[in-house]
């Protein structure tokens, strides 16, 4: 068998949720499980996030294998319908759509639902992305009001800098001031939100990338955070080579030695998830010991530099995330995001699933 392989934790996703609701108040939480879990498995984090209020996730088919794996708790679609023939799916289903558009409305006033629904109503904030513009409010409001089939409603807003200096406010307030006379609960917090602004808390809060294990923040690392990684990435050398000094390793011989050194060849590469465009030096654990890694990222292997790890060969093993090398850590390295990572992780590599 390849060596590579994914360790999932169970304990480790169950205990980040916990960590969430101590932060949440009074609110309720909904565990974000869109894209698989964040490439962690939906069956999995279910198990995993069992203690959740209630499940967000992007799709009717996410929506509809929750409800066949025996969820009953409230079932958030967070990009909302695509098309009017999926109302009655979501009534057939009792999922909560999030309506951002215009259409939406339109297709609920054209095809009410037969089981009145609760609804998401989104409002752009200023990420400009999804939502009916703040200044419509009163209007959008009260047009959904009047629809017969809608039961209930719950405001909504997404931050776009909650991880970043600026901040939540210059969204927050805008949205909590054009909504306070309308007397309905609302929902705003997402992961970075929810660990560093609890003004934010509202009725629902929405954590997604913390429930993995990863910090949502740059300068502040997981295990700062009371966060445990959830997914380790791991593999084993399958061969040595020695350089001398001037040689290259790898494709467009990107990394030459300055001098003699061993390199060490690991089973993993971009077809694993593992990020093509992870420059030399992106940190790895060779036999517990921080390494980096060398030239360019290949279909099915990377070089990795065992100048500090002597006792290394074939056969040692090698971690390319997860304990004792935060995600987030390498995913600065190769200029992305640990969420791009985490949900990159290929179908080919095996799981091993611990608790």
């Amino acid at each position: 068998m390849r060596p590579i392989k994914a360790r999932i934790s169970i304990g480790a996703m169950a205990h980040n949720l916990r960590v969430a609701r101590s932060h949440a108040g009074t609110a309720c939480v909904f565990a974000v499980v869109k894209a698989n879990a964040y490439g962690h498995g939906l069956s999995r984090a279910l198990r995993a996030l069992g203690a959740a209020d209630g499940f967000a996730v992007l799709t009717l088919e996410e929506a509809a294998n929750l409800r066949l794996m025996g969820v009953g708790k409230p079932i958030l679609l967070l990009e909302g319908i695509f098309g009017a023939d999926e109302i009655a799916t979501c009534a057939e289903l009792d999922l909560w759509p999030v309506l951002h558009h215009a259409a939406h409305l339109d297709w609920l006033q054209q095809q009410p639902s037969a089981r009145p629904l609760q609804v998401f109503l989104k409002f752009d904030s200023g990420m400009h992305r999804l939502g009916f513009p703040l200044a419509d409010h009163a209007a959008v409001v009260a047009r959904v009001r009047s629809l017969p089939g809608v039961a209930g409603i719950t405001l909504m807003t997404h931050f776009a800098q909650a991880d970043e200096a600026a901040g939540v406010d210059w969204q927050l307030q805008p949205f909590l001031h054009e909504m306070a006379d309308h007397g309905l609960t609302w929902s705003s917090a997402n992961s970075a939100a929810l660990l560093r602004y609890p003004e934010t808390q509202g009725a629902w809060v929405r954590p997604g990338i913390m429930l993995y294990g990863a910090s949502p923040f740059a300068e502040v690392p997981a295990e700062q955070l009371g966060l445990r990684p959830a997914m380790t990435l791991q593999s084993e050398i399958i061969s040595v080579q020695t350089l001398q000094a001037g040689e290259g390793v790898g494709y467009g011989q990107l990394f030459r030695a300055e001098r003699a050194m061993l390199v060490g060849v690991v089973a993993c590469g971009y077809a694993d998830g593992y990020p093509r465009h992870a420059p030399t030096g992106t940190p790895v654990l060779v036999n517990a010991r921080v390494s980096r890694i060398l030239g360019r990222v290949s279909m099915d292997m990377l070089c990795v530099d065992l100048t500090e790890c002597a006792d290394a060969g074939v056969g040692s093993p090698v971690v390319l995330w997860g304990e004792g090398l935060p995600v987030e850590v390498v995913a600065a390295a190769a200029g992305t995001s640990s969420y791009e990572l985490l949900c990159a992780l290929a179908p080919r590599v095996p799981v091993e699933e611990i608790a």
